[in-house]
């Protein structure tokens, strides 16, 4: 099987939760015993909405941590901070001058950001889709993880890569697709009874991976509720099927069962499935708690990781831009 070359970005914008480790995660762990990848902490990108961090290294190194943590391996792909590669701005600055200003306006993300919030229009805003473009690029990627709310973003980086081409007569970019995870991938519901999980609805709808028992604990049981079924077998309404699909996350088919059960006959007891559900959301949790204490409190590896992700990453972008350069003319 072909070994395809994987990149992906990671915005150091808040603690990693189930909705995040069901999602993508889980498959970029897969993802680094079958292809190249290069996972990189998206530091500048999040410039673009958040322009005086109070801690941007800090940010950067938990989501490092918490990474590692949930199974990535620097010794199978590389990791390393967005802004340890000069090469990466470089190029940004070439795609820059072959993007247009009207596609760049029509972007939906940039439209919807200029709507929440129009103080905050900033020209890294603006072209948020060519500098992902060249964290792509960089690394002639082939295949790339993303969203719902990127797909756009990868169609403009197809474009900008045979915009090139055709520009310099070159084939220098290949055009990166989509990695499709199909049906592996899992959508965790929230603690507030309505979508996913996410940090935008607050920090009581999300388990984080770092979260203590206690504070796991007290989440769950504050979880919305309804004041029970009243007929056999009634359809659950979204905040009850909410917390059975977290139940067959984390517990034992048994348990699901028996609390399925429970419901079906109108006898169950919402504080009794809340009190299963978060002792057995501590016990899942439990090893990422671990893991990221460990990780977390050994500086000097965590240097290295940084170090040796930087190292391969660069050498991989300086192939990329010497290419770039002599195809548009400049002398390496």
């Amino acid at each position: 099987m072909k070994r395809e070359i994987v990149c992906s970005g990671i915005r150091p914008t808040g603690n990693l939760h189930l909705g995040n480790y069901f999602g993508a995660l889980r498959n970029f762990v897969k993802m680094q015993d079958e292809h190249d990848c290069y996972f990189f902490v998206a530091d500048y990108h999040s410039l673009t909405t958040h322009p005086t961090p109070d801690n941007l290294y800090g940010n950067a190194r938990q989501i490092l941590v918490e990474y590692l943590a949930a199974g990535l391996d620097p010794n199978k792909a590389t990791i390393y901070l967005q802004s340890d590669l000069p090469e990466t701005i470089e190029l940004y600055l070439f795609l820059n001058m072959n993007a247009y200003l009207g596609e760049l306006e029509r972007v939906t993300s940039f439209k919807d950001k200029v709507r929440q919030n129009p103080n905050n229009v900033n020209a890294g805003l603006l072209t948020y889709p060519t500098l992902m473009a060249a964290d792509i690029l960089i690394h002639k990627a082939t295949k790339v993880p993303v969203g719902k709310d990127q797909e756009q973003h990868l169609e403009m980086t197809r474009t900008f890569a045979q915009r090139f081409n055709n520009m310099y007569k070159s084939e220098v970019f290949p055009l990166p697709q989509a990695f499709n995870f199909g049906g592996e991938l899992v959508k965790i519901p929230g603690l507030n009874g309505t979508g996913k999980m996410g940090k935008s609805e607050g920090e009581g709808n999300a388990i984080f991976l770092n979260d203590s028992p206690e504070a796991i604990r007290k989440k769950i049981m504050r979880a919305k509720t309804d004041s029970g079924p009243t007929e056999m077998n009634q359809q659950k309404p979204m905040e009850i099927e909410n917390l059975f699909t977290l139940l067959k996350v984390v517990s034992s088919p048994d348990t699901v069962e028996y609390f399925d059960d429970l419901y079906n006959r109108c006898q169950i007891r919402y504080g009794d499935l809340k009190k299963q559900l978060a002792e057995d959301m501590v016990a899942f949790t439990e090893p990422f708690r671990q893991r990221i204490a460990e990780i977390s409190g050994n500086e000097d590896y965590l240097r290295s990781i940084m170090d040796h992700g930087k190292e391969k990453a660069r050498e991989n972008a300086r192939k990329t831009l010497n290419e770039v350069r002599h195809v548009i003319g400049y002398r390496n």
